[in-house]
């Protein structure tokens, strides 16, 4: 498995828009998907952690180079103040299903 940790921070007042875009994305089915989660942090609610799971690199480089992956990635930028900070890597522990 192969998948992306992305720390976020929304633009003041974005926050409830992120969670409607994140949303969106959630319901587009991906080839090699295999979960996505994004998380609120307590402590500042604008800030924001993504963790996006595929079955291999291939299959997760295949749909960051997409057309279609790189819409969703303008409407995300449209809530956020900066880029994201990616942290792409080899998924080696899942615990229990």
């Amino acid at each position: 498995m192969y998948g992306t940790v992305a720390r976020m921070r929304a633009k003041p007042g974005m926050e409830q828009r992120l969670i409607e875009v994140a949303g969106e994305t959630e319901a587009v089915r991906v080839p090699g998907e295999i979960a996505v989660y994004v998380y609120q942090a307590d402590r500042d609610p604008r800030e924001f952690m993504l963790a996006v799971i595929f079955e291999s690199k291939e299959a997760y480089f295949a749909n960051a180079n997409s057309p279609e992956q790189h819409q969703r990635f303008l409407a995300l930028m449209e809530c956020l103040e900066a880029e994201p900070e990616w942290n792409d890597g080899k998924i080696i522990f899942a615990g229990p299903e």
